[in-house]
């Protein structure tokens, strides 16, 4: 069915609105399934020791490590309101605990998210 946009910046043509949600979720489903499906299916075929899955997890660690800085550097949101030295000192606090907890990585990230707020209320209880 041709869709045709009216002067007023409405569609013609579209009777059914509340059919594409359901057809983009269930389209968006088979996708992601698909794809877990053949890593399922090639996942007993694979080294996990291997060079190139060395090199992969090297990669997913960068990626994780780059979007952390440029959320503590160059924030967006909510979080630009904090000040730098607030998300530095939540991060130093995040890490110290991650290791002091034997790489405990939820109680690090519990630590820092719990240091950011409280940093963030004594600052703003101060003012």
């Amino acid at each position: 069915m041709l869709e045709v946009l009216n002067l007023n910046g409405t569609l013609e043509g579209m009777k059914d609105t509340a059919f594409w949600p359901y057809a983009l979720m269930i389209v968006g489903a088979l996708v992601t399934y698909f794809w877990r499906g053949l890593g399922v299916a090639l996942s007993g075929r694979t080294d996990a020791g291997s060079p190139l899955f060395e090199w992969v997890a090297c990669v997913a660690y960068a990626l994780l490590a780059g979007l952390i800085a440029r959320m503590i550097v160059l924030p967006n949101g909510p979080l630009a309101d904090t000040a730098a030295a607030d998300r530095i000192a939540a991060a130093v606090i995040a890490l110290a605990i991650f290791f002091l907890a034997r790489r405990n990585i939820g109680l690090g990230v519990g630590a820092g998210a719990g240091a950011l707020v409280l940093i963030t209320l004594g600052r703003s209880w101060l003012v």
